[in-house]
């Protein structure tokens, strides 16, 4: 993946370039959740990528972007992502982030406007993380430094993807593509970054600032950030869409793509 050295870290994205015979296109950049990368929008891109330039970008240590030194709290994410935006020269873009993609997406919207031409959020939140998980994320990160995450994915998955799409056999090439990923991720880097979300400030007071057309969707099933979350989203951004999404859980990407690939299309085709 290439990189591009923002505030002295190295930031690994991805670029598919304008669609053939369609130089204009519009551009369309995923932020993607906690202990993930870029590649969980793959579903979504294999489609998009036919009508748009589509970008992703990994957040420090995860993905492909290694590990650094400070960095992993959502304010300096933003602006990583503002940065990206301005060097790749692609603004006004389609954001698309699901849960901490989502979390920065709002602090762009909010602070960065004139970079966005609409906003999708899934599965996130703009309130602080739920003080009754707080103390069980940290130890889970706790346990994935000092033990890596293979005696903990039975604890990390039901977080991260719903009982329909857990219970189902024909998934779990899917989880364990997703845990290979994780495995090789820095153990130290990933613990920061769950420290990140965990400690994450709440937005509620900037995001009723929004402007630009916000598109909210979730899992019917999301653990993590539940529907409420994202009803209260909707009712602080003006004008904004919300979408609940049946037998889907927290990873809205991968557990139900079709469905979130046909709700961009539509979003997007008309703005």
């Amino acid at each position: 993946m290439p990189t591009l050295m923002i505030d002295g870290a190295p930031i690994a994205y991805t670029d598919t370039g304008a669609p053939t015979g369609r130089p204009a296109a519009g551009t369309v950049v995923f932020g993607h959740g906690l202990l993930f990368g870029g590649w969980m929008f793959q579903p979504q891109i294999e489609v998009l990528r036919a009508h748009y330039r589509c970008i992703t970008i990994d957040w420090r240590g995860q993905g492909a972007t290694p590990a650094t030194a400070r960095g992993y709290d959502m304010d300096t994410l933003t602006g990583d992502a503002v940065a990206v935006l301005r060097h790749l020269e692609v603004a006004p873009v389609h954001w698309v982030g699901l849960s901490m993609g989502g979390f920065i997406g709002q602090r762009i919207a909010a602070r960065h406007a004139a970079l966005l031409r609409t906003l999708t959020l899934l599965d996130s939140s703009a309130e602080p993380e739920d003080p009754t998980k707080i103390g069980e994320y940290k130890r889970l990160a706790l346990a994935l430094r000092l033990f890596g995450a293979r005696p903990i994915l039975g604890k990390i998955e039901p977080h991260l993807f719903g009982p329909s799409f857990l219970a189902n056999p024909a998934n779990r090439p899917a989880i364990d593509k997703w845990a290979a990923r994780l495995r090789r991720c820095d153990r130290a880097a990933v613990r920061k970054a769950v420290l990140g979300v965990a400690d994450r400030a709440s937005v509620e007071h900037e995001i009723t600032a929004i402007t630009v057309p916000t598109l909210v969707a979730v899992g019917a099933d999301d653990t993590a950030t539940p529907p409420a979350r994202s009803e209260r989203i909707a009712e602080l951004i003006p004008g904004a869409r919300l979408h609940a999404i049946a037998d889907c859980g927290h990873t809205s990407s991968l557990e139900q793509p079709t469905a979130i690939t046909e709700l961009l299309q539509d979003f997007l085709g008309n703005h």
